[in-house]
């Protein structure tokens, strides 16, 4: 391991190191970079730094080098601040220069004066993102970063979550904690500029509770987008490159923790004097409570180097077009086949023995949006001239003119209603993919739930919704649950936004006086009893073969039979299969151009564009699932094959049940 004492445990000591050898040169900035992207290549070095999705923000030392993996819930103005400014010794006349980047507070040593009239001072601007923990992400993900961390600060098994105050001293009195971990958390963190750090409160507590901040009334809201989400909130303040982040993006950030109490007392004093004169300040006293929230709270994270994540699933390398990844994938590539075998069964078992219906779980579970078409041209392909004009005069251009391609919203039918069969088969899903949600369709839910985000102008933040997530969420919509009962404006507008989601992967935000549109990627599974008042791309009608005696310990013996080992690779292919690229060749495009106007010679009433974009969609990612990135003749007609066998089965329903499912 790298030599930590300096640039883990110390990073603003080396950023002190280059500025001092590099001033008046604005070089030593990017120094500073190029030393942390060296230093975390080495020996799995990112191991080595605590992450506060794994440990309590009191655990770990003020100023030392932290990561957080988190998506963007907002972002905040940028704000300005003295990037390099000078101290004068008012005895001696005596001048330092100091750099004030990677801090919140400007330092000054004992008997000096900050001279803010100085030529040499530089004002500099960083923009503020507030992050929180990746919505709906799964407890094997977290429990794999976790495992995979050699960070030496305490396991955060020993943090108890139900307490709301908690002291280092009262820490170091703990039996659970050996005296070198006692020596790591406390660190220089007891003596801050001179001021003994006050009590910190809890930063993780479940979303649907507020926390009460000293000198804040109304209790905080830490804004996660889900209910029941625990984890800290983080301000996050990049320095450079900040415009190619952007709401919604899942982030890794590298940087110095800040969670300095001198925070908390400005930030009480702001408020104060400005209820006496609101002319001193311009922000509102709600604005400046979320805005500057104590850091106890919510801490500071300064930037030095942050990426955005292809993923969060710890089994596979971070990217993978580094050499190293390269090989990871062609390893796992050469026993694919073997693996999805086993999923298939899994899956089938899972779905009472629907081995149909768990073939199109496979291809839902890897399709991912991978471009936004314009609507007239993804129709293209067996429409004739009379049908585009029919669809003009509809008026189906005027409003929108994409459509997100990949999108494979499945509707599983056929499920028992007011069963644990629902909830048992989103629990495998959860066991599967690294970031997923169980969204309840009830009356209840959908009247009183908040979907979508929308602005607060006299906070001036983004107040969060469920469907905030991140891209390539799970979201598992169990319309079983759904009763007889009225929906309210709110329901009207919650099933409208969920039917928008699943059509246009996208989410209206709501800012008052318009609405912003926000891209996104999710895939949705609905769970009906009949066919789903929702949208979607597939329905597939369950046909259980077996009917278990007992559901819920058929169902969890389901998940202790497989080996954590199948359960990784299971993890595995489906995180990567969703990464590869795909392609059709000219000579296959030809020949299912001519295969699909000689279906529509033989059936003219029942084959449409409609069809050959579904059957399309099939075939991309059933090559896929076999490790295929270009679609063969072979899959095109397995694909044809599947669709005929999922429409025979809804055509055999709705003779019996004399409906449409």
């Amino acid at each position: 391991m790298p030599c930590v004492g300096d640039w883990l445990n110390n990073p603003l000591s080396i950023v002190q190191g280059f500025f001092a050898q590099n001033v008046p040169n604005s070089d030593w900035e990017k120094k500073v970079t190029e030393y942390f992207k060296e230093k975390l290549k080495e020996n799995n070095a990112t191991n080595w730094v605590p992450s506060l999705n794994d440990v309590p923000v009191h655990y770990l030392k003020p100023n030392s080098l932290v990561k957080f993996r988190c998506m963007v819930q907002d972002m905040f103005d940028p704000e300005f601040y003295m990037g390099v400014y000078e101290t004068v010794d008012p005895n001696t006349n005596a001048r330092v220069l100091h750099f004030g980047k990677y801090r919140d507070v400007a330092e000054c040593g004992p008997q000096q004066e900050i001279d803010l009239n100085s030529s040499q001072t530089v004002t500099s601007e960083r923009q503020t993102l507030y992050c929180v923990p990746v919505p709906g992400e799964s407890a094997w993900v977290k429990e794999a970063y976790i495992s995979a961390s050699q960070a030496r600060v305490s396991p955060s098994t020993s943090y108890t979550p139900s307490r709301h105050k908690r002291s280092y001293e009262e820490d170091e009195d703990m039996d659970l904690h050996p005296a070198k971990q006692k020596e790591q958390h406390m660190g220089s963190g007891a003596d801050i500029h001179g001021c003994v750090e006050p009590k910190r409160l809890e930063t993780e507590a479940p979303a649907g509770h507020h926390l009460i901040s000293p000198n804040c009334s109304p209790p905080l809201d830490l804004n996660f987008p889900l209910p029941g989400e625990k984890g800290p909130a983080c301000l996050v303040k990049v320095y450079e490159s900040w415009e190619s982040f952007k709401v919604n993006d899942v982030l890794e950030v590298y940087g110095v923790l800040s969670v300095d109490p001198v925070l908390s007392l400005v930030n009480s004093e702001e408020r104060d004097s400005s209820a006496l004169d609101p002319m001193e300040c311009m922000d509102t006293a709600e604005e400046q409570r979320v805005h500057s929230p104590p850091a106890s709270l919510v801490p500071r994270i300064h930037v030095i180097l942050a990426q955005k994540l292809q993923h969060i699933n710890p089994l596979l390398p971070a990217c993978l077009k580094e050499e190293e990844s390269k090989t990871f994938v062609s390893n796992f590539m050469s026993e694919l086949s073997p693996v999805r075998a086993e999923l298939l069964g899994f899956l089938t078992h899972a779905l009472l023995g629907d081995s149909l219906a768990a073939e199109y779980l496979i291809l839902h579970l890897i399709s991912t949006v991978w471009y936004h078409k314009k609507v007239e041209s993804c129709r293209e392909w067996g429409e004739d001239a009379q049908e585009k004009r029919e669809r003009k005069a509809e008026g189906s251009y005027a409003r929108r003119d994409v459509l997100p391609l990949g999108k494979f919203t499945v509707n599983l039918s056929g499920c028992p209603r007011n069963s644990i069969f629902t909830e048992h088969i989103y629990r495998i899903i959860q066991q599967l993919v690294p970031a997923s949600h169980r969204l309840q369709m009830t009356i209840e839910n959908m009247n009183h739930s908040r979907f979508i985000p929308h602005k607060d102008y006299a906070a001036n933040r983004l107040v969060t919704g469920v469907l905030q997530l991140a891209s390539n969420t799970s979201l598992v919509v169990d319309e079983t649950q759904l009763e007889q009962g009225q929906l309210d404006t709110t329901g009207v507008h919650n099933v409208t936004a969920l039917g928008n989601l699943i059509t246009w992967q996208k989410v209206d935000y709501d800012f008052n006086y318009h609405r912003m549109e926000f891209p996104c990627n999710i895939n949705v599974l609905i769970t009906s009893e009949g066919r789903s008042l929702l949208p979607s791309d597939c329905q597939v009608h369950l046909q259980p073969q077996i009917i278990p005696p007992n559901m819920e310990e058929y169902m969890s013996s389901l998940l202790t039979a497989v080996l954590p080992s199948v359960l990784n690779k299971f993890r595995i292919y489906l995180s990567l299969l969703r990464l590869l690229d795909y392609s059709i060749s000219d000579e296959v495009t030809k020949a299912v151009e001519e295969d699909f106007v000689e279906m529509r010679k033989n059936d003219p009433e029942s084959i449409t564009a409609d069809d050959l974009h579904k059957t399309l969609l099939v075939a991309r990612f059933l090559s896929l699932s076999a490790g295929q990135t270009t679609l063969s003749r072979e899959r095109w007609l397995r694909a044809k094959q599947l669709e005929a066998q999922r429409k025979a089965r809804l055509q055999q329903q709705k003779c019996v049940n004399g409906n449409e499912l």
